[in-house]
């Protein structure tokens, strides 16, 4: 049975009551915590559980193996150590030119505007990030548009996170008139989880902000699963395409998630039904705590080479991986070498 209530309750109150308890989830997902719940509870400590109650809503009650369930409960392999999966995985203190600021590709620059994210993924990359101290405040707005103008081959600027859609509307509008004050920048690109773990958060005043900017607007959000996109998700989805935000999703490749062709085959067909355009598929990038999302390259390059079999070629997403210090992510085809 749907439940309609978070189709009608504002996003600002999703994300005000947020579950943050793994106790909790377990209990609302009617999964017993004998097993889990200490694991869980030791993970936390060092990475928040946050996961908004529509997302759950999502995900198949007594099934602790739900693909929705495993990218956001806590789990005692997140405290293992492994080689090679470390606290920085893609060097972005190295690229941290001022607060907020992180310039890695040569005409693209990102802002980090806040370190809030409506949900705590277990696999992210940033989740070690020292957000406190790379806040940009408001009077840092003039060194930011400094740095800018002494760059004059960025034209696109990425807002990231955290996750730039937990801001206030008011607050982006801030941002984008600060940004549209400067001819160079042609493009504004905005990364967010947010549409898919709380639909709500398209809403009119979002939509009318974002499609009245002089700025080439485009949404890239992050769906992993065909079952993160029930009907309202891709109403809301839908509803930014029609007024012409170009909208285009990334997802990581994740052991027990998403670790099939007919999984990825099945999320871009959905995700073209929402007219969003499958963009990037990442392999996981190495951070700790985040090792037993991993896959074999053989396994990749299986999985992918029958995804290009299943697929028409503008639904196949990228195969792709950063690397520190590289000027662009890094392509991965056919026989996988990495």
């Amino acid at each position: 049975m749907i439940n309609y209530l978070y189709q009608e309750q504002n996003w600002q109150s999703q994300l005000s009551q947020l579950i943050t308890d793994p106790l909790e989830l377990l209990e609302t997902l009617q999964i017993s915590p004998d097993n889990l719940l200490s694991g869980a509870l030791l993970a936390t400590e060092q990475f928040k559980l946050r996961v908004p109650r529509a997302f759950v809503e999502k995900m198949q009650k007594g099934n602790v193996l739900d693909p929705l369930l495993l990218q956001v409960l806590p789990h005692h392999l997140e405290l293992e150590e492994h080689a090679g999966f470390v606290t920085d995985p893609l060097g972005e203190e190295a690229a941290n030119q001022l607060p907020g600021v992180l310039h890695k590709y040569k005409s693209r620059f990102l802002l980090t505007l806040t370190g809030a994210c409506a949900v705590h993924c277990r696999y992210c990359f940033r989740r070690h990030f020292p957000y406190q101290e790379n806040l940009p405040k408001n009077e840092d707005w003039l060194n930011i548009k400094a740095y800018l103008e002494s760059q004059p081959q960025i034209n696109e600027v990425i807002l990231s996170g955290g996750d730039p859609l937990t801001l206030s509307n008011r607050k982006l509008a801030l941002w984008i008139e600060r940004l549209e004050s400067l001819k160079q920048i042609k493009i504004l690109r905005i990364h967010s989880r947010v549409p898919i773990v709380i639909p709500n958060r398209i809403d009119e005043e979002l939509v009318s902000l974002l499609k009245n900017s002089r700025l080439r607007v485009i949404l890239v959000v992050h769906s992993n699963h065909a079952a993160e996109l029930d009907d309202f998700t891709c109403t809301q989805l839908l509803h930014l395409a029609q007024q012409n935000i170009l909208v285009l999703n990334q997802a990581v490749l994740l052991k027990g998630v998403n670790d099939s062709a007919q999984v990825l085959v099945d999320l871009s067909h959905r995700l073209f039904e929402a007219q969003v355009m499958p963009y990037y598929l990442h392999v996981l990038d190495k951070v700790k705590g985040a090792h037993h999302f991993d896959l074999q390259t053989d396994k990749i390059d299986q999985i992918y080479t029958d995804v290009l079999a299943s697929l028409p070629g503008y639904l196949v997403p990228k195969l792709v991986r950063e690397v520190a210090g590289e000027q662009n992510k890094t392509p991965l085809f056919g026989a996988l070498t990495f």
